[in-house]
């Protein structure tokens, strides 16, 4: 019974693009919390979105990302006590490699004016940093997506055989049960799905809003990862390790 109705919803999503909770129990006749206990089993499975109370189909070309304007003022305690965690990793003439996360841009309010070399595709680091003397600040440059307040660069490749990076920091959109991390869209996950396996080491911030979750595009493995801080226990792969 429980798979028909997981088919049906399926099929409802489909046909209507996104629906919300309350929309789908009427159709199918059943409670508002066994829509939800539904929905979350079948974004597990990576053959939904959800947002807000609403359940939407995934298209491959999807952006799901919420606007950074709007990411930076929700979780604030989260990630203020997930970056402080994270200064502990960082040390002088280090070369250092950042995203363009909300929670990375609260990592780069705290960090000391120590000599340090930054890397970053994210448009507010580089502001926060511009007046830090001893921090020399590198932009991945290309084109601005306004959005998320970052760049594309189609050359990124290139331009990181000149840099050996010491450790890159970064969030993600989500962490499914299996293991995999997500994001909101091709360019963000490549972005970070290359740092991953140029630095020599990679540290994700993941706060509790993100376990088992699904994105649009993967970025990698968790076992691909050497560091993980989280505010949320989380069965980790034998190679990762929890700070």
């Amino acid at each position: 019974m429980k798979n028909t109705r997981h088919e049906e919803l399926l099929s409802l999503i489909a046909e209507h693009d996104v629906l919300s909770v309350n929309q789908l129990s009427q159709h199918l006749n059943v409670c508002r919390e066994t829509i939800r206990r539904d929905l979350s089993e079948l974004q597990e499975q990576g053959l939904i979105l959800r947002r807000h109370g609403k359940a939407k189909r995934i298209i491959k070309q999807d952006d799901i990302g919420i606007p950074f304007n709007h990411r930076v003022k929700s979780h604030y305690s989260d990630k203020d006590d997930i970056t402080r965690q994270a200064l502990a990793y960082i040390e002088t003439d280090m070369i250092l490699a950042l995203d363009a996360s909300s929670t990375c841009w609260y990592l780069a309010r705290k960090l000391p004016d120590i000599t340090l070399t930054v890397f970053t595709n994210s448009v507010r680091i580089l502001h926060e940093l511009e007046r830090r003397q001893n921090i020399q600040v590198i932009s991945s440059g290309g084109a601005l997506q306004r959005k998320d307040e970052s760049y594309v660069n189609p050359s990124l490749f290139s331009l990181l055989k000149h840099y050996d990076i010491d450790l890159f920091m970064f969030s993600c959109e989500g962490l499914d049960k299996s293991g995999e991390l997500w994001d909101s869209n091709e360019t963000n996950a490549d972005y970070k799905a290359m740092l991953v396996k140029k630095s020599a080491q990679s540290l994700l911030l993941l706060d509790k809003s993100k376990v088992w979750r699904q994105g649009v595009s993967r970025i990698c493995s968790l076992q691909d990862v050497d560091i993980i801080i989280s505010n949320r226990e989380l069965n980790l792969p034998q190679n990762a390790s929890m700070a």
